[in-house]
């Protein structure tokens, strides 16, 4: 018997909110895209270190989610979406550091 999940996440809208000069409605939805994204790096990061026993799937609401298909024997792809202009340059940068992190678990 085969078990199958998949899960697509689409987190645009995470860019620099200072950058973007995002306000009301779309200023709380990239501030939320943002934390989300930090506590998924905390969990890859406690994921690929073999000495932390702890790994904080519930620090948010989408990590809580991906927990089952991010531990055990799960398989996770992800990709990034990066940008060539010269003007998306600290984005693509920051993009690039996170999936060098996201890289680094086995």
């Amino acid at each position: 018997e085969t078990h199958a999940k998949v899960n697509l996440i689409d987190l645009a809208g995470s860019e620099r909110v200072g950058r973007s000069q995002a306000t009301g409605e779309r200023l709380k939805e990239a501030q939320s895209i943002n934390k989300s994204l930090s506590a998924l790096g905390d969990v890859i990061q406690a994921l690929a270190s073999k000495k932390k026993k702890h790994v904080p799937f519930r620090n948010s609401k989408l990590t809580h989610l991906l927990a089952e298909s991010m531990s055990g024997s799960s398989k996770v792809l992800m990709l990034s979406h990066i940008a060539p202009e010269k003007d998306n340059a600290s984005e693509t940068v920051s993009t690039l550091r996170f999936a060098t992190r996201v890289a680094t678990c086995e």
